[in-house]
């Protein structure tokens, strides 16, 4: 079986534009799901104004790739619209792939 791929996304909104990413992540959320994101999980940093990560699974690594490079398009017609909202555009949005390791530790540690 494959294992879910764990994505996280960070980026930094402008100053002045958190109202409109606001309103833009509902479609954002929407829009993952149609690539089958899960668990979908929303935040902002406490120490750093204007600081977001997204965080969500999905079924495997070439939708993570897919995904990726849709995130930080211009032409995608939903995700584009963040390009506005970013601190120097959806060049600044950085995303990552991770798969779990747990069950490695848990194989090792018994379980505890």
């Amino acid at each position: 079986m494959q294992k879910k791929i764990h994505i996280f996304i960070e980026y930094k909104i402008a100053a002045g534009k958190e109202q409109r990413y606001r309103q833009l992540m509902e479609e954002t959320v929407e829009a993952l799901a149609d690539f089958g994101a899960s668990a979908f999980q929303w935040f902002e940093a406490v120490d750093q104004n204007g600081l977001y990560v997204e965080m969500f699974e999905l079924e495997s690594l070439s939708v993570y790739h897919t995904v990726k490079e849709a995130r930080r398009s211009k032409n995608h017609p939903v995700f584009k619209k963040l390009d506005e909202c970013l601190e120097g555009g959806l060049d600044n949005l950085h995303c990552w792939g991770f798969v779990s390791k747990n069950d490695e530790l848990e194989e090792k540690t018994g379980g505890t």
